[in-house]
């Protein structure tokens, strides 16, 4: 096996740095997850994620997972309502949540972590373990960390997300702003703090849209709600708006502003006591990136091929990298493990710029002017 006796360092335990360390460890490969949060109990942000036949589900099926998923994933989830700004329901979710569940099952993040953490040996996990940089020593890497920390990895394998540190070691493309940036708020026990939008939700999810803006929400099963309100700026409006996303008075003027017009109702997400805020300006890879390919180093995931969460794809594809990766690092049909990576770039990124495509086509479709409309047509050929 061509990563015999070699030291794996993975950056990054989301969906795919925690994949690729199950399906590596079941080739008995020696391999640690580097995590920036201090420990497993930290809270788990993020929407409820779709897993696709023959990228997330097919990564959870050859880890052996596939059992546990399904005990976890959650039906109600896949629950569909389209409205419009005043939350006037155009679209109900008659079978989709039925559609769904059996080609794009449900499961919350903490849960889905929860999965991929319990599968792997003790102590793979490294936490607190906030990657700062590192140095080529021997063959390999020398790893730092901001807690003072520095590891020796031979392979390093870049799973750090959108705003991934170790990707410029790799190649110097910048993101393209894609038009679109989207405030996210995050609500605990919001049956109590978002009482009418939690209810209005009925357990699912529920996507708004009108003059060329969205705003989507979903319940999870610990109580909490994830929204976000999009809309189309300049690439330099986060920093020329000079807004206080710690301030919810500043927020909520911005929304009611920005979003004038929306039904009064949607002001619940801004006015609780228990809301964040994170602003996110959304970017994507050019189609035809390319870099050279190093025998030490790789990335899969957003670090690769980051794209806006308009199509459900990103957490996907990068299950996908996971065990494409784990399959080229594990075989033995190549040379050597700079040509076995050097096979897996070339086709995580064609898919990445498939999946990337696919996203921008249908973030155009949500941002046009007959958004709702092209929407609810989307969704009746889905059903249909």
């Amino acid at each position: 096996m061509l990563i015999q006796n070699k030291k794996i360092a993975i950056v990054g335990g989301g969906p795919a740095g925690l994949t690729l360390g199950r399906l590596l460890q079941m080739q008995n490969a020696e391999v640690k997850v580097y995590e920036r949060d201090v420990d497993r109990n930290v809270r788990v942000q993020g929407s409820t994620l779709d897993l696709h036949e023959g990228t997330g589900l097919e990564a959870m099926k050859r880890a052996g997972l596939l059992g546990e998923f399904y005990q976890h994933h959650r039906p109600l989830a896949s629950k569909m309502q389209l409205v419009d700004k005043g939350l006037n329901i155009k679209f109900d979710d008659h079978n989709f949540a039925e559609i769904t569940a059996e080609g794009r099952p449900e499961i919350d993040r903490a849960p889905l972590r929860n999965i991929l953490l319990n599968s792997l040996e003790p102590d793979t996990v490294v936490w607190d373990s906030h990657f700062v940089e590192m140095e080529k020593k021997d063959h390999g890497w020398l790893l730092h960390f901001k807690n003072g920390k520095s590891v020796y990895a031979d392979l390093v394998i870049a799973a750090d997300g959108a705003n991934s540190k170790i990707r410029p070691y790799l190649s110097d493309i910048k993101p393209i702003y894609s038009g679109i940036t989207l405030i996210e708020g995050n609500i605990y026990q919001a049956h109590k703090n978002t009482p009418n939008l939690f209810g209005f939700a009925k357990g699912g999810k529920v996507m708004a849209f009108d003059n060329e803006q969205f705003i989507g929400y979903g319940t999870k099963a610990d109580d909490s709600i994830m929204f976000v309100a999009c809309f189309k700026c300049q690439e330099n409006w986060l920093k020329e708006s000079d807004i206080d996303f710690k301030n919810k008075a500043q927020v909520l003027a911005f929304f009611k502003k920005e979003f004038a017009g929306w039904s009064e109702d949607w002001q619940e997400f801004f006015t609780n006591d228990e809301v964040h805020f994170i602003p996110r300006p959304q970017y994507y890879f050019p189609f035809n990136q390319t870099w050279e390919t190093q025998e030490n180093l790789t990335m899969i995931g957003d670090a690769a091929h980051r794209m806006p969460p308009f199509a459900g794809e990103g957490a996907n594809v990068a299950m996908q990298d996971s065990f494409e990766l784990a399959e080229v690092l594990t075989s033995t049909k190549f040379a050597d493990i700079k040509t076995a990576i050097a096979h897996f770039e070339k086709d995580m990124i064609t898919r990445g710029a498939a999946a990337t495509k696919d996203t921008l086509e249908n973030t155009e479709r949500m941002f046009s002017a007959a958004g709702l409309e092209q929407m609810i047509s989307f969704f009746n050929q889905v059903q249909s």
